[in-house]
């Protein structure tokens, strides 16, 4: 049975082969991920998630305009970041970690971010034309499209020939200028 919340864009099927009632967060850069569009107020951005349960905001701080409003949904977490004039500019989503299982996917064009080995994700994007730098470190980006990876954890994960991990821990969606500060940091 497949539902879906049209005001939420977010997809809820009951599957067999996962637990319980499922959700896919599907990534839509440079857009965003639905409920959550970038260029959301905070308070329109808080409205679109409140139906998991409360957000926690934290921030500004002295020297940091960044506000976070952070959630969680069947383990994965979701963040919101608020950096200039009460915006929405990026949304990270977190791998649930070592040793959790979710039922929720995070989905960049079917395949699931989490699951999926990080190399296949990048290879795939490349066909897409898509530019990825530094794909062989531990936090690749994919500037335009302002998608950025991390594989970084403390926990015992698989790793590939390379010792890199496996599969990705966070992703984040940007602004399609979100990242172009790394191209001004090599000049």
């Amino acid at each position: 049975m497949l539902l879906l919340n049209h005001r939420l864009q977010v997809v809820a099927e009951t599957d067999p082969r996962r637990k319980g009632t499922c959700m896919d967060f599907v990534l839509d850069p440079p857009r965003g991920v639905a409920p959550v569009r970038l260029g959301m107020t905070f308070d329109e951005a808080v409205a679109a998630v409140s139906e998991w349960g409360e957000p926690r905001a934290v921030g500004p701080r002295l020297h940091s305009p960044l506000v976070t409003v952070s959630f969680k949904v069947d383990e994965v977490a979701f963040q919101i970041h608020l950096e200039e004039e009460d915006r929405v500019t990026a949304i990270e989503l977190w791998w649930p970690g070592e040793g959790r299982q979710s039922s929720t996917r995070v989905l960049l064009d079917g395949e699931d971010v989490f699951t999926t080995p990080a190399r296949q994700i990048l290879e795939h994007a490349v066909a897409r034309g898509w530019a990825v730098e530094d794909a062989l470190t531990e936090n690749p980006v994919i500037p335009g499209v302002s998608l950025g990876f991390a594989r970084q954890t403390s926990q015992e994960m698989p790793r590939d020939i390379d010792g890199r991990l496996m599969y990705f821990t966070s992703v984040l969606v940007g602004g399609e200028r979100y990242f172009d500060f790394r191209a001004e940091l090599r000049t």
